[in-house]
């Protein structure tokens, strides 16, 4: 399987800026999409940002202008940038990585969750 490790998380003033890093780890054939979620107290999980195997990329409309969502293929690692953050923006983040794994014998498909980094903009 396929395990992913997040760091970046941490607390920054309203105005500041923090970049998340999420790190697909295992024996990894090919990443059809990488992604990041929040979900804030009390909320539902939301769309953050995409990045697909095309390298092209989608932002949810409160995020965007102000994150960039990037990768390093060779390190199977997406990124996070965030610029110019809100106190809405405090939530839990959360990285989903899609592609194929090789079990040793066959690839076979994945979905992988990060086990999610506090993010909280506050004065």
């Amino acid at each position: 399987q396929v395990q992913l490790v997040e760091s970046g998380g941490g607390l920054v003033q309203p105005g500041g800026s923090l970049r998340l890093s999420c790190a697909a780890v295992g024996s990894i054939v090919s990443v059809n999409a990488m992604a990041w979620y929040r979900q804030a107290p009390g909320k539902g999980r939301e769309f953050v940002a995409s990045i697909i195997k095309d390298g092209s990329t989608n932002y949810a409309d409160s995020v965007s202008g102000r994150f960039t969502i990037s990768r390093d293929l060779a390190k199977n690692t997406v990124y996070l940038q965030m610029n110019s953050l809100k106190p809405e923006d405090t939530a839990v983040y959360d990285c989903n990585v899609v592609g194929e794994y090789f079990t040793g014998i066959l690839s076979r498909p994945f979905n992988s969750w990060g086990q999610g980094t506090q993010v909280t903009v506050s004065s």
